[in-house]
């Protein structure tokens, strides 16, 4: 492919022009990846029908088994399972030139719900029954807590019901974050189709139109939250069948709702029983060779050797499988920055050149554009979010600029900063400047998903935003009954505060995890041996939104409200807001977006009568919404049927209720 003389990166960013000759560089070795692919298999969609190739598949022609393992290194491989009683040396299998090993077997030696295992004597002579790679379900013995692959081939396939998810229909993401272990109110693990009856439903009435999924991959430790993978192509045998999850993912989509995979391709659990950690003995193959470069200095996990073509089409095929088999609509890609960088993100981004030296993980800057366009002509239209809190300029830019290719990044930044604002001041001492900046600073032209927090400040050791605010509280003082506490009060009315100036200013999308939308109390610790196994605190506790007499529904509520106000008036497509006034002797922050006036007062005991205010247009604004409204739980101390008009100068004059925040609009 000849390339334009200045990458489109460097055009549409002059500050990158000192840069130029590095993202041509990453441009030369993506075409050189995709050249070499086009070579082996045509192009990188066939290339990446490795699911099909290796695994268990039935011959097209005669319709027997045919199983195929990629262990080079290896030096006899057999295949173990119920078929032939676990008899390590009656099935061998044949290594090719590539080292490639396969069977053939009858095609009725197989059947559906057997357990195989595959026996590796390996490059060190270490005799291991290890899980297939390509394994598509899997079993653990609740006896042992051995785990097993399943043969899948059940006598009825899922029949679809529903079209998948059409792209055109979701110009903005919605997105609610969840995990289906523990989406259910009662101690112990919770089902795909559990979820798809009970949990879809609210996600729809709330407004959300996307569903992020995490834990889906095979993981044998459930505290991991599922990102310690160990077998790639299987769904989580904890919440059910592979015809379960499809039961879920059809559902969705007939409530109009895209399903994303939270997708682990950044590192794999170390376990050499269960994973791929060692699978020919050679030290390496999937993964990087050596102590220092294979694992994760955090995570204790094995860290992808990207540069691999062997292990990039295991990566590429498994996005193609869980795209095409279970009609996924995109991913979010887990731990980018660690992908990025070969410190991890462990050194300080204090400038552009930190994006452009010699600790970038150029392998895989490559395997990410080559993921991003095989799911880009797969599936046009997918919903494709990088994890990644380094700010790498063209994260969000088509790889034929020299970027690559996500449609959005998570704005990591704003999480952190709301917790370590409330663990450090007091709201009193808050600064509307500071908080403006932090809510607007992202780079122009790649989209964003905002956040106030994600499922990173419910684990145990942390709180959420609304615990944090009225922690021991909301125990005692969240009953309509009786009048609420100060605490309580202030609670509330910053939480609905924090979370719609991030969903407004704060970027392209909008994420929330399961419960914070109702402020869920205390926080998320599942089962281990430090509490006794107990599921208590790993669940959700639906029924506190739904008592009528708890003021949890009016949270609820509101974040109904203001996802449907942002989806009314397609606000988070509008232009980044635009800023009218930014107070900070009175405390009061005000901008413009999407033709929306947005006013927040955060101070805590002043009202404001008679507040001039410069307004995005001439003429009669009214209220669209209101936080101190009466169904959010509120006072109900503003008029919302009276219009304001602007004067002359083209002012509005308001009456600023403390710590709440109004929504206007032109009439």
């Amino acid at each position: 492919m000849r390339r334009a003389p200045i990458p489109g990166l460097v055009l549409a960013d002059s500050w990158l022009a000192p840069f130029e000759r590095d993202i041509k560089g990453r441009l030369r070795l993506y075409d050189a990846a995709m050249e070499r692919i086009s070579r082996r298999s045509g192009d990188i969609v066939a290339f990446a029908d490795g699911a099909r190739r290796y695994g268990f598949n039935r011959d097209a022609q005669t319709g027997e088994w045919v199983y195929r393992e990629w262990a080079p290194g290896a030096r006899e491989l057999y295949l173990i399972g119920d078929f032939n009683g676990w008899n390590r040396a009656s099935h061998p299998m044949q290594r090719n030139a590539e080292g490639v090993w396969e069977l053939r077997l009858p095609a009725d030696a197989l059947a559906h719900g057997q357990h195989v295992k595959v026996h590796v004597v390996g490059a060190d002579n270490q005799h291991r029954d290890r899980m297939p790679a390509w394994i598509r379900y899997t079993e653990q013995n609740p006896q042992t807590f051995d785990y097993s692959g399943i043969i899948w081939e059940p006598a009825a396939p899922y029949q679809w019901k529903n079209t998948r998810w059409n792209p055109a229909t979701v110009r903005t993401p919605f997105i609610y974050e969840t995990h289906i272990g523990m989406a259910g109110e009662e101690e112990r693990i919770h089902t795909y189709r559990e979820f798809a009856d009970a949990v879809l439903p609210r996600i729809a009435g709330l407004g959300y139109n996307v569903v992020q999924i995490m834990a889906i991959q095979e993981h044998p430790y459930y505290g991991s939250f599922g990102y310690h993978v160990s077998s790639f192509f299987a769904p989580c045998n904890r919440f059910g069948t592979p015809e379960d999850l499809k039961y879920l993912i059809d559902t969705a989509h007939g409530l109009g709702i895209a399903v994303l995979l939270d997708v682990v391709h950044s590192h794999a659990v170390k376990n050499v029983a269960e994973g791929l950690n060692d699978f020919d003995g050679s030290g390496g193959q999937y993964f990087h060779a050596g102590e220092r470069d294979s694992r994760h200095p955090d995570w204790d996990s094995c860290l992808f050797n990207y540069g691999r073509t062997e292990v990039q089409e295991f990566l590429l095929s498994n996005l193609r499988w869980w795209l095409e088999e279970y009609r996924f609509d995109g991913f979010r890609f887990d731990g980018v920055t660690s992908m990025l960088y070969v410190h991890h993100g462990h050194e300080p981004f204090t400038d552009l050149s930190c994006y452009f030296n010699n600790r970038v993980n150029l392998d895989a800057v490559t395997y990410l554009q080559l993921a991003t366009t095989l799911v880009h002509r797969l599936c046009p239209g997918a919903l494709i979010i990088a994890e990644d809190m380094s700010g790498m300029p063209g994260l969000c830019r088509p790889v034929d600029e020299g970027g690559f290719g996500f449609t959005h990044r998570l704005a990591m930044g704003l999480p952190d900063y709301w917790i370590k604002l409330l663990k450090e001041k007091p709201d009193e001492q808050w600064s509307v400047g500071d908080m403006w900046y932090t809510l607007i600073n992202r780079r122009y032209g790649e989209p964003n998903i905002a956040y106030a927090e994600s499922h990173d400040q419910a684990l145990v050791g942390d709180k959420t935003i609304a615990f944090r605010l009225m922690d021991a509280e909301m125990y005692t003082n969240m009953s309509c009954l009786q009048p609420a506490s100060i605490i309580t009060d202030r609670g509330m009315a910053l939480h609905k505060m924090i979370r719609l100036a991030t969903l407004a200013a704060g970027g392209e999308g909008w994420l929330n995890f399961m419960g914070n939308e109702f402020g869920h109390p205390e926080w998320i610790d599942f089962p281990r041996e430090g509490n006794a196994n107990s599921y208590k605190y790993c669940r959700r506790q639906w029924s506190l939104v739904d008592n009528p007499d708890l003021r949890y529904r009016y949270l609820n509520a509101f974040d109904a409200a203001m996802v449907a106000l942002a989806k009314r008036s397609e606000l988070l497509d509008a232009r980044p807001a635009q800023p009218l006034n930014m107070d900070e002797e009175n405390r009061v922050m005000a901008f413009e977006r999407g033709g929306l006036l947005f006013v927040f007062n955060w101070n805590g005991d002043r009202a404001i009568p008679d507040y001039k205010l410069p307004a995005p247009a001439q003429g009669r604004w009214r209220v669209v919404l209101d936080s101190d409204a009466a169904e959010f739980g509120g006072y109900a101390r503003q008029d919302t049927t009276v219009y304001h008009f602007t004067d002359r100068k083209q002012q509005l004059s308001l009456y600023l209720l403390p710590r709440t925040v109004m929504v206007l609009a032109k009439a």
